[in-house]
């Protein structure tokens, strides 16, 4: 027994010793691994698992998401940005890999440094701590990282002083310190010391005193300082390069450059909200500039509009709330052709409004100033396709009967309208009102006279005509090109149908326009508008009928859709029923703008959508290919007689930013029919076709709502659904309905469109035998290859983990069963988890890392003035008391002009670093 118990006890100890090794091996102290899952076992996480063998070991490690390993298997790159991590930065932890070259935290809830983390200052290359809670100083330490190449500490708390050491960061390329609490002034070491800054961003900060003398940043391509407490004067020996400047929201009282200073290479200039005084000189300068604001200053010169005239590539001026006097000259309507956005509000600008309608303008406002005379009628007649237009508070005189009485009120009070009796005759003065009913008793009287003299003649002719009818034959010409036909039955042919309006006199059918209620339109002025419905009008023909461009009275451009199959609904309810379309509006829906209820065919008229649809976009269809319900990938004629193009595959449209917005555009699109309209909306036919772009590039989604009202809403329709976003319930005729699942499914294709730029079908799709874009995607993303199909077109613009993470919604998206796929409001909140922000330093970090799928400074620019958050309607506060039409359009065409603007200073920075 006693010896038996000994070998037992033996047995037990081996066992033991045997645990204890094969633990230590598992997880060996000091080594990479048992580092960071020490990081995140103190952040209250789990691991992420490995996806070989090797437990904690270094090959486990390497396989993590965010993890970069060199050659030996020792880490270099680690992120673990967005993880909702909370709490202090461990100490012994990420301090302690010795060969971490990019360390990215970003977009967490971490509150505090450890002390170890400066000992990686021979070897970090890229840190990003932007989008926490991080507060205190920032230490001196930071100078410890003497091979930093870029640094974001944005959106922390941080306060106190700037630290001096960071002059010596002698390698250092970019600084994001913005939307912090630093205090005191820029340190002069930071300039003297760091001579290789391309872009420094210190905004949204409590920063005071001088700005420093900059010439030493020989390579600064962006200075964004705005939004601080720095006074007195700008006597900047500004270098060459720089491309961005924003110096706004500061306490400046005046801004001169050296003499030899050009401005050459800058594209965007923002001093507003200053206290500049005086003169503002650009003439000689600035050659290259498409975006100037210095709004809220007080100047006195009156040759600034002219300089201005000389600058040839503005897309962006304002100049409101500055003192300007003088006039606005004729030149900019010849010189800034490409002029998009022109503020010169509460000003003391006299004289004449020129012409300013050959521009591209979608913002004009010239409102309180000492405006007069007459608007020119090109201008009022371009007004209606603006986003935003003010003439109030001068002393105008206009006709512009295109607008609602409520529209003319807002848009130009105090100002007087001219428009003609017949036009508007509550612009009859009182003065006239006792002489009314003399000249309408004259008025009476004449026209009997000449009604029974014009009998007479015409009974003359006819007994003349039937005696010419003996001997000659009758020939009746019609010509639909040179005088429209007011008389039907009315028969139109297009290469795959014919259509007829059976209607006996065309300016008996009534066109009713939502918005201009006052304007009286009948189907004659379609005819006219569209050329009698010529072939040479059609843009395209698709599921619901053929589609024509359109011009009517006053310059409204308009896509009208025939619905072919029109005749299911009664004329009253298929009324009712556009009425009710007409009245839903959201910013990412195209607008039902009107109807016309044409004998049994029923007409919807649509905004028209210039930019083209997403189908083109994505798979760079030239232009004037048509594709199925696309009527914006056409020419047409300017005010010039010359032919205008849209280049829907303009630069800065292949970018995961761009595509995200398109998906994020169209959820939220969709969420609003399902859950914010009563009834609820089915849309039926999502696809990347009915996708639209307007003016500014804002996604919208169009044909909602018109199944039930051109006869396509039965289940033997739906089998005739486009091909490749069919969701599979359809397959089965008997369980064929269109729910708000089946919409979902469709917009889960969209979505692997956006992020692969595939086909839905007919495409290629490496190393899968898949004929569709659902079947292979879904099997890629399965196997946890998502990242290996992401569209190499974007794959360099933006976080390779949003677009797999996007990859992974149109997953859940396009799930076999209905029951399995998210709603569309949960869509849009998860994509809204993934949405990269509007900056301009993000896409500097690919390149200065040599890793373009890792960008560590993803927080930028972004400018406070200019959000989303008031353009839409959150889907998760849905309320049907909504009124969504009253949304806050004002700013949307400025922030267009601005993102665009600071894109293309972005890609021109990225240039200057690859050389």
């Amino acid at each position: 027994m006693g010896g038996g118990g000994g070998r037992r006890w033996a047995l037990l100890l081996f066992f033991v010793a045997v645990a204890a090794c094969s633990s230590a091996a598992a997880q060996e102290p000091n080594t990479d691994a048992f580092f960071l899952s020490k990081f995140f076992s103190k952040l209250g996480r789990e691991a992420p698992p490995s996806s070989s063998s090797g437990g904690g070991g270094a090959g486990g490690v390497c396989s993590w998401p965010g993890v970069t390993c060199d050659g030996e298997g020792r880490v270099t790159a680690f992120s673990a940005a967005g993880m909702g991590l909370s709490g202090d930065i461990p100490q012994d932890t990420v301090g302690k890999l010795a060969r971490l070259e990019r360390l990215d935290l970003s977009g967490n809830r971490l509150t505090a440094l450890p002390d170890d983390l400066w000992e990686l200052g021979a070897t970090l290359r890229a840190l990003n701590l932007s989008g926490n809670a991080i507060r205190g100083a920032l230490p001196n330490n930071v100078g410890n990282f003497a091979r930093l190449r870029a640094l974001d500490v944005s959106r922390n708390a941080f306060a106190g002083a700037l630290p001096p050491a960071l002059g010596s960061l002698a390698g250092l390329q970019v600084l994001n310190a913005s939307g912090n609490r630093f205090q005191g002034q820029l340190p002069a070491a930071v300039v003297l010391g760091c001579g290789s800054l391309v872009a420094m961003d210190l905004s949204g900060n409590a920063l005071d005193g001088d700005l420093p003398d900059l010439s030493p940043l020989r390579s600064l391509a962006y200075l964004n300082v705005s939004g601080n407490r720095l006074t007195l004067s700008v006597n900047g020996a500004f270098q060459e390069q720089l491309r961005v400047i924003d110096l706004s929201n500061n306490r400046f009282s005046s801004f001169n450059f050296s003499s030899g200073y050009t401005g050459s290479s800058l594209t965007y200039l923002d001093l507003s909200g200053n206290e500049l005084h005086g003169e503002f000189t650009v003439a000689g300068r600035f050659r290259n500039l498409k975006h100037v604001n210095l709004a809220s200053n007080q100047l006195s010169n009156g040759s600034l509009l002219m300089s201005m005239s000389e600058i040839s590539g503005l897309e962006y001026v304002n100049l409101s709330s500055t003192g300007l006097h003088g006039q606005i000259p004729a030149q900019f309507s010849s010189r800034l052709v490409g002029l998009k956005v022109l503020d010169l509000s509460r000003n003391n600008i006299s004289g004449v409004v020129p012409d300013l309608s050959s521009l591209k303008l979608q913002v004009l406002d010239l409102s309180v100033n000492n405006l007069t005379g007459e608007i020119p009628v090109t201008l009022v007649k371009k007004l209606v396709s603006m986003e935003r237009f003010n003439f109030s508070y001068n002393n105008l005189t206009v006709c512009a009967s295109e607008l609602s009485p409520e529209a003319f009120a807002a848009a130009f009070a105090r100002s007087r309208n001219d428009c003609p009796i017949a036009v508007n005759p509550d612009s009859v003065k009182k003065g006239r009102g006792k002489r009314k009913g003399m000249k309408l008793a004259l008025a009476i009287v004449l026209s009997l006279f000449f009604a029974v003299l014009a009998l007479l003649c015409l009974a003359v002719a006819c007994r003349r005509q039937r005696k010419r009818s003996d001997t000659l034959p009758v020939v009746k010409q019609v010509s639909f090109k040179e005088e429209p036909a007011v008389s039907g039955p009315f028969a139109f042919q297009t290469d795959s149908t014919t259509w007829v309006a059976d209607v006996k006199v065309a300016t008996s059918v009534p066109v009713v326009i939502f918005e201009k209620p006052l304007l009286s339109f009948t189907f004659a002025d379609l005819l006219a508008a569209t050329s009698n419905f010529d072939r040479g009008t059609l843009l395209a023909e698709g599921r619901f009928g053929p589609v024509y461009r359109g011009f009517l009275p006053g310059g409204f451009q308009v896509a009208v859709k025939v619905l072919v199959h029109g005749s299911v609904m009664e004329d009253q309810d298929a009324a009712r029923e556009l009425e009710r379309l007409g009245r839903i509006k959201h910013p990412n829906l195209v607008p039902l703008t009107g109807y016309c209820l044409a004998g049994d065919q029923r007409i919807a008229i649509y905004e028209y959508m210039e930019n083209g649809n997403l189908h083109n976009l994505l798979h760079d269809l030239p232009l004037g290919v048509q594709t199925t319900e696309d009527w914006s990938t056409d020419t047409w004629e300017d005010n010039n007689g010359g032919v205008a193009t849209v280049n829907i595959t303009a630069e800065g449209t292949a970018t995961w930013m761009f595509r995200h917005k398109i998906a994020l555009g169209a959820a939220r699109a969709l969420a609003f029919l399902h859950h914010g309209c009563i009834p609820q909306i089915v849309h039926r036919d999502v696809k990347a076709s009915s996708i639209y772009f307007d003016s500014t590039m804002e996604p919208r989604l169009s044909d909602f709502g018109l199944s039930m009202i051109a006869g396509t809403s039965t289940d033997n329709d739906l089998l005739h659904h486009s091909p490749g976003y069919m969701p599979p319930e359809f397959s089965n005729s008997e369980n064929a309905m269109a729910t708000a699942k089946s919409d979902v499914y469709s917009f889960g294709v969209v979505l692997f469109e956006l992020v692969t730029g595939k086909k839905p079908v007919g495409d290629e799709y490496p190393d899968q035998k898949e004929t569709s874009l659902v079947n292979w995607a879904r099997a890629m993303v399965k196997a946890n290859l998502g990242s290996s199909i992401i569209d190499p077109k974007i794959r360099d613009t933006g976080l390779e983990r949003q677009m797999e993470e996007a990859l992974r919604i149109a997953y859940l998206c396009t799930a076999e069963l209905p029951s399995k796929r998210p709603a569309m409001q949960q869509i849009v909140g998860l994509l809204k988890d993934i949405e990269p922000k509007a900056q301009l330093l993000g896409p500097l970090m690919a390149r200065l890392l040599d890793e373009p799928s890792v960008q560590l400074l993803e927080s930028g620019y972004s400018d406070p003035n200019i959000t989303n958050d008031g353009l839409v309607l959150e889907t998760k506060h849905v309320n049907t008391k909504h009124d969504t039409s009253q949304l806050d359009l004002n700013f949307k065409a400025a922030a267009a002009a601005t993102a665009t603007t600071r894109l293309e200073a972005a890609k021109v920075i990225l240039e200057f670093l690859k050389g």
